[in-house]
């Protein structure tokens, strides 16, 4: 068995996702470290929005800072969201037939086509590429755009929060390719 070994960083991490609110001093007691060397990863966290902290009021003296692991922090954390998932649609799909589920995923085309629409109005068909991608950022895709040519756009996605679920399911990508395709349109004007 391998035992990978923490950065110092990593471990301020794992215990503020433990122990939510924990201040510099409550750190370096907990990782046998010094308040200025656990200062300095604290602070980098911070700088890379891991991290976010509060002050607390003291009696006497300064006010506490007590750290806590921020909204981006969260999701250098493992979760196995899909699996949960992938084993409901399973489940559909054994009660309902395959029809429940190709109605389920063209439901949620048109929810978010419905709701990507919102964003697009009054867009050049450039801006509608560079909306859609800022969408799929929002939900995690990673989504980059690069225009190749006056018309011609590529649009990558480096990242799919539904993978697992696109893997037995292919009709979650059809569904989602049919919603851009309906949320940018003909772009050749």
């Amino acid at each position: 068995m391998t035992i990978q070994k923490q950065s110092t960083k990593d471990k301020i991490l794992d215990l503020l996702k433990k122990r939510p609110e924990v201040s510099v001093n409550q750190l370096a007691n907990q990782l046998n470290l010094t308040q200025i060397a656990v200062r300095k990863q604290v602070n980098l966290l911070l700088k890379d929005g891991f991290i976010q902290y509060r002050e607390e009021k003291q009696e006497m003296g300064r006010p506490v800072q007590l750290f806590s692991v921020s909204k981006k922090g969260e999701r250098l954390f493992p979760r196995n969201y899909e699996g949960i998932t992938v084993d409901f649609l399973n489940d559909i799909q054994e009660l309902h037939g395959k029809e429940a589920i190709h109605y389920l995923f063209k439901k949620r085309e048109l929810r978010l086509t419905e709701s990507y629409n919102k964003r697009m109005t009054n867009k050049k068909p450039a801006e509608k590429i560079l909306e859609l991608a800022a969408l799929q950022n929002e939900k995690g895709y990673m989504a980059n755009v690069e225009q190749l040519a006056d018309n011609t756009f590529e649009f990558v996605e480096y990242n799919c929060p539904i993978f697992e679920v696109a893997k037995q399911y292919k009709l979650a990508c059809t569904c989602e390719t049919e919603m851009f395709k309906k949320c940018i349109g003909d772009t050749a004007g």
